[in-house]
């Protein structure tokens, strides 16, 4: 079974990347890892730290920004927001004034943290909760792609920073302003194209060629100041064929990949736009979760590309929850539990079945209810590994049973204000056994290798 899981994941990471010349194993090429499934798979990981904490390997100054890094091969590449000297942000983070900035494309050193090479462009802010760019760099066959806050879009060479080719979501797509909390959906890399979601008519969902950046099809409509959402496309199989399931505003939709034809549609309407957190797959199964609506759970057929409601649960508003409402955090399912973070940031625990709550608690993020608090869930061998808003990372098991922690350690100062209360929201990257996380200030890289 092993072996199978091995070629099976091998081939899952090919259809991800389009190659695996220039991807090893333990790179965290993505966003949410090599497989955009949120499971680190190296070995020889810690189980609990060392006292005082595992040992950092370094840690560089940068500026504001969500977005998580990517690791690969040797090098780290991260993007930030500059603000022009004695600017800042607005003190109310929907204050959506053009404000002068710029945005970089950082490439470091995994050894040291240096500055290998930096890419920065003019990006004047508009968005609420300016704090930077949201979105994780892809890195595949020697290139790196981008997408800032504001919509500008790059394909770099990795090695250098060289511009191969870009786009510019507002001027080249015609839209008058960008979504409310900026662009935030991943792309998306599949074979020779990179997907991405944009919004208009006709314009919700746009592939790319990744070599030329020539549009290679568009799909779908979406209106309204948060475009087509926020929440990251991935790609399935099921009904005999592979799907590309993107969770727009309006509802939740499968496309071929190859054409951009809608293939199955189901309606679920995100109130202010708040389709957010990664559609979840297991087995046959398709998951998501929204801060105001609460939680859908689809099955797939097996046959042809279809999906029929399973159940949908949803609470009186966002403090009387139901089963589970997610924001930023992508739930997580193991066996037949659903394990996520809730509006007020308390970490549950579902059962798949039926969406009843089995258990819940404010260990794992701010220790206190709070609104959007949050934390990252990542599998790791038999555990998971957390990091929370306040910068802490936590090695855990979650079981029906409930959350047991096994380890804590502090990596990063929580910052602000441009989310009104002091707190870290990116996903860090794990690779090559260590872990890379950032927040407005830095990005610190811990070494997370068991002792031999």
């Amino acid at each position: 079974m092993r072996s199978r899981f091995r070629w099976f994941s091998v081939l899952c990471l090919v259809t991800l990347t389009g190659s695996i010349e220039k991807i090893h194993a333990d790179d965290w090429p993505q966003w949410m890892g090599p497989l955009r499934d949120g499971v680190w798979r190296e070995t020889g990981i810690v189980k609990t730290f060392p006292e005082g904490g595992p040992p950092e390997r370094w840690r560089v100054k940068i500026g504001g920004g969500y977005a998580g890094p990517a690791v690969a091969g040797d090098r780290v590449y991260v993007t930030d927001k500059q603000l022009p000297s004695g600017a800042s942000d607005p003190s109310n983070p929907f204050d959506r004034s053009r404000r002068p900035a710029t945005e970089r494309v950082l490439c470091l050193n995994d050894a040291d943290g240096a500055v290998v090479w930096k890419h920065e462009y003019e990006c004047p802010y508009t968005v609420s909760y300016p704090a930077g760019p949201r979105t994780t760099p892809v890195v595949s066959d020697g290139r790196v792609f981008t997408l800032g806050s504001e919509g500008h879009l790059f394909c770099l060479k990795a090695d250098s920073g060289e511009v191969i080719w870009s786009k510019n979501f507002q001027t080249d797509y015609g839209r008058e302003q960008s979504p409310v909390w900026g662009y935030s959906a991943n792309p998306l890399l599949d074979g020779d194209r990179l997907i991405c979601l944009i919004g208009g008519q006709g314009t919700a969902v746009v592939a790319f060629d990744k070599a030329t950046g020539k549009e290679s099809w568009r799909s779908l409509d979406t209106t309204g100041e948060h475009g087509s959402g926020y929440s990251s496309p991935i790609i399935i199989e099921a009904g005999g064929q592979r799907q590309l399931i993107v969770w727009l505003t309006d509802g939740l939709y499968a496309l071929h990949p190859e054409t951009g034809k809608v293939l199955w549609e189901q309606p679920f309407t995100s109130k202010a736009g708040l389709s957010v957190a990664t559609p979840r797959v297991h087995g046959d199964l398709l998951f998501i979760s929204a801060f105001y609506d609460g939680s859908l759970l689809l099955k797939l057929d097996p046959k042809e590309p279809k999906a029929t409601t399973v159940w949908r649960r949803h609470g009186q508003n966002e403090k009387l929850t139901d089963a589970l409402h997610c924001l930023i955090s992508t739930p997580v399912i193991e066996g037949d539990f659903i394990y996520g973070v809730c509006s007020y940031g308390e970490l549950r625990c579902l059962d798949l079945k039926t969406g009843d709550r089995v258990w819940a608690t404010f260990e794992a993020t701010s220790q206190q209810s709070a609104r959007w608090g949050t934390a990252f869930l990542v599998k790791q061998d038999d555990h998971y590994v957390l990091f929370n808003e306040q910068g802490d990372l936590i090695i855990a098991r979650l079981t029906p049973q409930g959350y047991e922690e096994l380890s804590r350690a502090h990596l990063l100062e929580p910052t602000g204000p441009s989310q009104r209360r002091e707190v870290v929201w990116s996903h860090p990257a794990f690779a090559h056994r260590n872990v890379y996380a950032r927040n407005d200030r830095e990005i610190v890289s811990v070494s997370l290798a068991a002792e031999k």
